[in-house]
Formats: C-alpha cells, sequence, structure tokens
C-alpha cells in the first residue's frame, strides 16, 4: 500500500502503490482511496504521463484513475486531487525502469520440482514478529488451528536444506495480510492485496527471500486467491460499489458443483450456484464482472510478478471466479511474460474437467483459456487408489495406467503439476495406511512419471496425521523449525528414526535424479498396460532440448526406466525390448548395481526400481 499525507490532513492510499514503463499494456488504473475522493478532479503536478479518464462508482471515497505510459520514461509523478471547494491534495506515484530481462522471465517447468511450505508452520526465524500490535490471533503452538510462529525469514534460513534435498522451486500458502480473528495463519483469507502480513515479515522481506531463493538456483511460486477475501477487508466496511461482492454482500453458500460450468444440460442458476456463491461466511465472493475489479486483479498479480521476480503463480480454487475473468485474467499475464508459468487449482478427479481449463486442450466450447497448467487431481486419486487395491483386471496399477491414457485430453500434460497430497488433504503417508513400500511406489512414480512433481514439506520424513483430518494437524509444524523443539530435528536428522532417514534420502536421490537427467523428464512418457502386478514405464529424452541441457547437466543417458511391482516377481526384460537395446546396460538408483537389458531381474514383493538405461 502506498500512503501520503496530503494538505488537507487525511490520507490517500494508491493501488498499485507504482507501476513501470515499457510494459506490454502501457494504460494502468489506479485505484486511489481517500476521504471524499470521488468528486474530485485529477491533474498532473510533475511529470510527463497522460490522464486518460477518471471515474468514480458507488463509494464517495474511491476513485479510479487511468494514466497512459506509452510515452513515459521512469520517473516520479506528482498527481493533484482537487475538491469541488478548491481544496487540494497531491500524492507521488513513481514509473520505475524494469529489470533486464523481466519480460522474457522462465517459468516452473517439467525440469523442476516444487516444494509446498505452510510458513507459518515451517520454521521460526524471527520470533519478534510472532505477535504484532493491532493484530489479533496470537501465536499458541498448542492450537492446531492458531497461529504458531513460522515466517519469510524461517524459510530464508533453512533454503539450504530445500535446495540440497533436490527442490528447484518454492510453493507457499498465501503470506498476504489476513487481519482476521482466528484461522489466520492459512492465509486464504486477504485482507490487503498489496501487503505481506506482518506476523510473516514484510514486503522487502519477501522479496528478499526471492532474491536469495534465487542466488540459490530456487524460483518462488506465489499462491494468488481471485475468488474471494477475508471479511475484515477495507472492502466490506467502505465497498468501491454495489456489484463489488456476489449476493449484495451476504452470504450464500457455494454448491461446488464445477460440473455446472460444462453441463450442456445445465441450468443458468446452476452456474451462478457455483461461481457467485461463498465457501464460508468469512470469506466473502468477489464479482469480477465488475471491471474495476477485474483490473485491480489483473494488475496485482503483474505487480507482484514484478516487484518480486517470481517464477509462478498459482492460482486458488481456479474455477469458482468468473469463467470470462479467468480468460482475461490469464491473458493479461501471459501476454506480459509467454515463458511463464500458471498452475490453476481444479479440484476434480474427473480429467475432462481438469483438461478444460488448460490452455491447447479440446474443449467443448470456444473458451479462451491460456492457463499453462492445471492441477492434476486425477492422478493423485489414481495413485492412491491403485496402491490401496489389490491387483486384477480392473483393479491396480490399471488406475494409473487408465488416467496416464487420458492424457490426450490435455494441452501439455508434460506441464501439469502432479503431488502425492497437499495442504488440504490428508498426508500422503497416511492416505496409504502408514505402509512405507506404498509410500515408496508413490513417491518414486510422482517424482519420475510425466509432470512437475509438488511435494508438500514432511512428506520427505513420512509425516502423517493419523486419527485426524484436521487442517491443523495436517499442517503441523515442521520438525526442526523452532530450535526450542530440540529432541527432533529434520534439517539436520538429529532424532529422525531409520524409516524416517531412508524416506529423507530416498526424496532426495529421486530429486538429484531429476536435477542431473532433465531431458529425461522434459521428454516423452511410455508405459507398458500393467500385467500380473507390475507397471513399467520409460522417460525418454527430449531431444529438441539436448543443445540446451547440455550445458547445464553432467550425466546424460538415454533412458529412464521405473518398475512398480507388488508381488515378487522374476522379471525378464526382453519383454521391454520395444523401448531397450540388447547392448544397453541399466544401473539401479538405489544400490549401483547394473544389469542387461537381457537380463532377468529378481524384484522383492512391493518394490520401486529406478533405473538408469545406458
Amino acid at each position: 500500500m502506498f500512503s501520503v499525507q496530503s494538505s488537507v490532513s487525511n490520507s490517500i492510499d494508491v493501488y498499485p502503490p507504482n507501476w513501470w514503463v515499457g510494459m506490454q499494456e502501457s494504460d494502468v488504473e489506479l485505484m486511489v482511496h481517500g476521504d471524499n475522493v470521488a468528486d474530485d478532479t485529477v491533474s498532473i503536478v510533475k511529470g510527463d504521463i497522460v490522464i486518460k479518464h477518471s471515474q468514480a462508482l458507488d463509494s464517495e471515497n474511491y476513485l479510479f484513475v487511468t494514466i497512459d505510459t506509452s510515452q513515459s520514461s521512469a520517473q516520479e509523478i506528482v498527481i493533484r486531487l482537487t475538491d469541488s471547494d478548491g481544496t487540494t491534495r497531491d500524492f507521488t506515484y513513481a514509473l520505475k525502469d524494469r529489470v533486464q530481462g523481466a519480460a522474457s522471465r522462465e517459468g516452473f517447468g517439467p525440469h523442476d520440482a516444487i516444494y509446498l511450505i505452510a510458513p507459518d508452520r515451517f520454521a521460526n526465524g524471527n520470533k519478534e514478529n510472532d505477535n504484532v500490535e493491532g493484530y489479533g490471533d496470537p501465536v499458541d503452538r498448542s492450537l492446531k488451528g492458531g497461529r504458531h510462529g513460522g515466517d519469510i525469514q524461517g524459510i530464508v534460513d533453512n533454503l539450504d536444506y530445500i535446495r540440497d534435498m533436490g527442490f528447484t522451486q518454492i510453493w507457499t500458502m498465501p503470506m498476504l495480510e489476513n487481519a482476521m480473528e482466528q484461522y489466520s495463519y492459512h492465509g486464504y483469507s486477504t485482507t490487503d492485496y498489496y501487503k505481506i502480513d506482518p506476523r510473516f515479515g514484510n514486503n522487502d522481506d519477501f522479496i528478499a527471500l526471492s532474491d536469495e531463493a534465487k542466488s540459490k538456483g530456487v524460483g518462488i511460486i506465489m499462491d494468488m486467491v481471485l475468488n474471494h477475501i477475508g471479511s475484515n477487508h477495507l472492502w466490506m466496511k467502505d465497498t468501491p460499489a454495489h456489484d463489488w461482492i456476489n449476493n449484495n454482500g451476504k452470504f450464500v453458500g457455494t454448491t461446488h458443483r464445477r460440473e455446472a460450468l460444462h453441463d450442456p444440460h445445465a441450468i443458468d442458476s446452476d452456474v451462478k450456484g457455483f461461481s457467485d456463491g461463498w465457501f464460508v461466511p468469512t470469506m466473502p465472493d468477489l464479482n469480477q464482472r465488475n471491471p474495476k475489479l477485474a483490473k485491480y486483479l489483473i494488475q496485482n498479480a503483474i505487480w507482484w510478478v514484478e516487484t518480486a521476480n517470481l517464477s509462478g503463480i498459482r492460482v486458488d480454487t481456479y474455477s469458482y471466479p468468473d469463467k470470462a475473468f479467468l480468460s482475461q485474467w490469464t491473458n493479461r499475464i501471459m501476454d506480459e511474460y509467454p515463458n511463464f508459468n500458471i498452475v490453476g487449482e481444479e479440484w476434480s478427479v474427473n480429467p475432462a474437467i481438469t483438461a478444460y481449463w488448460q490452455a491447447g486442450s479440446h474443449r467443448h466450447d470456444d473458451y479462451d483459456s491460456a492457463l499453462p497448467s492445471v492441477m492434476d487431481f486425477p492422478l493423485q486419486a489414481a495413485v492412491v487408489k491403485a496402491l490401496n487395491s489389490d491387483e486384477s483386471w480392473n483393479s491396480g496399477f490399471i488406475s494409473i495406467y487408465e488416467t496416464l491414457a487420458t492424457d490426450f485430453l490435455y494441452g501439455d500434460p508434460k506441464n501439469l503439476v502432479i503431488f502425492p497430497d497437499n495442504h488440504d488433504m490428508s498426508r500422503i503417508f497416511t492416505q496409504l495406511g502408514h505402509d512405507k513400500d506404498k509410500w515408496n511406489m508413490a513417491m518414486t512414480l510422482l517424482l519420475t512419471t510425466r509432470g512437475i512433481p509438488q511435494v508438500f514439506y514432511g512428506t520427505e520424513i513420512l509425516m502423517s496425521n493419523k486419527g485426524s483430518d484436521d487442517h491443523g494437524i495436517i499442517r503441523a509444524d515442521f520438525p526442526g523449525g523452532w530450535p526450542a523443539d530440540s529432541e527432533k530435528n529434520a534439517l539436520n536428522g538429529q532424532g529422525l528414526t531409520p524409516d524416517e532417514r531412508w524416506a529423507q534420502q530416498r526424496i532426495k536421490a529421486l530429486l538429484q535424479l531429476r536435477q542431473s537427467h532433465p531431458s529425461q523428464f522434459k521428454g516423452p512418457l511410455k508405459h507398458y498396460a500393467p500385467e500380473s502386478g507390475v507397471y513399467a514405464y520409460i522417460r525418454e529424452t527430449d531431444n529438441n532440448e539436448t543443445g540446451t541441457i547440455a550445458k547445464v547437466n553432467t550425466t546424460q543417458s538415454d533412458k529412464i526406466m521405473v518398475i512398480l511391482n507388488k508381488k515378487a516377481v522374476e522379471l525378464h526384460l526382453s519383454k521391454y525390448a520395444e523401448v531397450l537395446s540388447t547392448h544397453q546396460t541399466l544401473t539401479r538408483l538405489s544400490d549401483g548395481k547394473s544389469f542387461k537389458a537381457t537380463d532377468t531381474l529378481s524384484l522383492p514383493a512391493m518394490s520401486a526400481s529406478v533405473f538408469i538405461v545406458q
């Protein structure tokens, strides 16, 4: 938030707080907020910008001012608001030069691995911001739904751990201000779109996190909420327009019937019931059909990408906002950053519903989706179902095979974000009945199959939520993130059980394989239909990438082969002659043992074997 004192002793707030010259879109719409600004006239006191127009809506305290920066250079502008009685208020607005290469920034992709963090629960690096004057919901680690004190500094302090594990991207749950009386730790009840919550740090801290992470080869993906705000947002006290909040600002719950958006038989009230309904009474649902609100949200996203040098955006509850707005929002960002990546959360296990939102997908209408990536909930559900089911002609690994066989629906299946679990569901170790072998098969598959893997913090040490599906338990504190917790520390290995150490090393080995062989994980996936409890697949070299990859990698091979099996088996590798040449050698990742492509493998039950094929 940009705030200055005026000549009549009240403040003016301007959003976005600054902008840049040389953007793809030269017009910028400023939301000016202050007492009785709606009827003010706007003029330039200093600067070479053009004011195209100004407009008030329903509140007397908001004025929307559109400026044209097409002929402007970086500078400080002084804008004057003149009231009908002749009094004036001036504010300074900065236009900045962009960082070199900002427009061509590369977003996260199939060569990456994402570490998902609940910042309040990962590590407390600064005890001074545990409680902040003026904010409720004080720190109480004994309260599962309360704030526990994790912050931005805690993430900065442990970037080496994240990098050394092999993660190349960090996605955190939202860290914008959530000035709510309770349950504020999760971050999904935004009360200021331009301000990091002070209990996590401040805007400069977030920028420093991004800079420090980038220096270590790790990108930052920001979690953005377009659908709703927190009920303590200023907009609920002083609403810019009567139609700013859906359902006249009153709680009406969403139906969650996302199928209504695609159903050829749907009635309009079902579509409206999904899109316009609120999640809960404390999360007012935004009406993005209002063009001023739509512009605000678009510019806010671009502002954070430029300000914090983001490598990606994750959009919460992607399909819930207005459908036309989503096209506008996503197209605008991708026009500005053609190589960027955005992943939308569409929680459906139906691949046809999920695929609809990805750019390039075959869809039933002419909807213009520019969304590069979608969270692959269908595959997550299929993996759990497969590993918890007995093998037969229609159960077990066939669930995974059939799900991947629907990849023809997606515009780019290699760019889907795949995951064993996330912050809104039971931990994968719990979903699999706390079975270490099943966990190993799930993690091996999801770190080697097509897509961009995302791992929830603590999954690498078998964190679980046995006996509870409460989100506060699922998002438990990471061992070692609080100095007072000395008995167990996942960051340095102290106090971990043998199983937890093994799991951590397994994840590390698989992630390091991705880093040493990125061409294979950008390349095609070829899989065999499951047979007798065995599922095998190959990751092949992406020939289009070899020139670039060779510059950043030392160990290259033709293929990566993965074999999952539930029963002990003598497996003749000649079965895979279509993808293995007789002269090739397979080296097992876990123990370094080598086999010829004509050998027979003795594989124990419930095993997940990864081979480097050369």
